[in-house]
């Protein structure tokens, strides 16, 4: 049953930096974003508030040692301490717990500050976590309860796509996930990787041959779902004109579409490297439906 808006209070919400939600629009909506770490030569810095994407791919050219943290516990102690008795409800949407551990710390921190919080594990970060929360949002001054909204934003996640085309393997393989050989045997062959969000995990998707071809994969990729959906958000890593071809490639593909274009947060430089594309989409049904 829906509350009457009179009678409605405000929740709260807590999320993590690579959520790319607009500061205002959380400060308006009682949106906590929490910021991840980028380190750079050991020097440690909060995500999109002490340093800029710009400033932090500027740096990434200049050092080549560069990671990511989770936020500390005590920031989000101390955070919810504050909010326990500020809001009845809290609900907290972070990124995939398989490529990071700031859900599992956001929740234990809830439990050591005795807060009650409904946790969210998105699988996924960037668009579809702001997507997740700018919707919850609205469903709450819809008069939706917490559950049922966690019930929505759940819908979301097993009804988004997510697929990533890195610039090149080397970021991947600093951080592990490309053999020195593989690396190698990409860079002399042209060999691409198409990776894909799968109940949160990266996987990769299809190797192919030259850039041009993994990018029509993309766009091929996105043409099964075009009759689900009605918008398609293109990230990037520092790489705008290449996203404005892409752009380009799905308003031919898809007139009727809406596009935006998005940057990435630094993080996902780090780990995939700096030029990489992606492209996000939401699959639209009755109950995940902005209109609700």
């Amino acid at each position: 049953m829906k509350e009457s808006s009179e009678s409605m209070k405000p929740i709260a919400w807590v999320t993590d930096s690579t959520s790319t939600l607009d500061h205002e629009f959380a400060r308006n909506n009682h949106v906590y974003i929490v910021p991840l770490r980028l380190i750079v030569n050991q020097e440690c810095f909060q995500e999109n508030v002490e340093i800029t994407a710009d400033q932090f791919y500027a740096k990434m050219r200049q050092h080549e040692e560069v990671s990511s943290s989770q936020p500390p516990i005590g920031e989000f102690i101390e955070l919810y301490e504050r909010l326990k008795d500020q809001y009845e409800e809290i609900i907290a949407v972070h990124c995939s717990s398989e490529l990071s551990g700031t859900y599992h710390t956001s929740m234990q921190a809830a439990e050591i500050a005795g807060a009650s919080v409904v946790g969210i594990d998105s699988k996924v970060g960037a668009y579809p976590i702001r997507e997740m929360i700018m919707r919850g949002v609205h469903w709450h001054s819809q008069g939706l309860p917490v559950r049922e909204i966690k019930e929505k934003i759940e819908n979301i996640v097993h009804n988004m796509s997510f697929y990533l085309l890195p610039s090149s393997l080397t970021q991947l393989h600093r951080g592990g996930r490309v053999s020195g050989s593989q690396l190698v045997l990409s860079q002399l062959l042209r060999i691409h990787l198409l990776l894909r969000f799968d109940e949160g995990k990266v996987i990769v998707e299809e190797k192919i041959r030259t850039f041009k071809k993994a990018k029509q994969k993309l766009l091929d990729t996105l043409k099964r779902d075009l009759g689900l959906i009605k918008e398609v958000c293109i990230m990037h890593a520092n790489n705008m004109e290449e996203a404005l071809r892409l752009e380009r490639d799905i308003q031919e593909l898809a007139p009727g579409l809406g596009t935006e274009i998005m940057t990435f947060v630094p993080v996902v430089g780090i780990h995939a490297g700096e030029g990489t594309l992606a492209l996000s989409w939401i699959k639209n049904n009755k109950i995940n439906s902005i209109l609700g």
